[in-house]
């Protein structure tokens, strides 16, 4: 039974040759995914910049708050009497 299985492989093995290592190149599909790749990194990069100025403007126009300028402090809170943490 064995044997069965086995012929038809060794068969196919023996009518396809090994191609020699200059022959084996990548073509046109592989040069074509290449560059699709290379446009989508651009216009991903693209992307990303505009985001990141969008961002920076919204930074500026005071959209965010931002932890560096603690801005006026709140009227209920008082330098003078830190907030505890109770550990429970």
């Amino acid at each position: 039974m064995t044997g069965l299985v086995t012929h038809p492989v060794v068969l196919a093995a023996a009518s396809d040759p090994r191609p020699e290592d200059n022959n084996v190149v990548a073509g046109w599909v592989g040069f074509a995914v290449m560059i699709l790749l290379i446009v989508a990194v651009v216009f991903i990069l693209r992307s990303f910049t505009k985001q990141l100025k969008k961002v920076e403007r919204a930074k500026e126009a005071g959209v965010f708050d931002d932890p560096a300028d603690p801005g006026p402090p709140d009227a209920g809170s008082s330098s003078d009497n830190p907030p505890t943490h109770h550990e429970v």
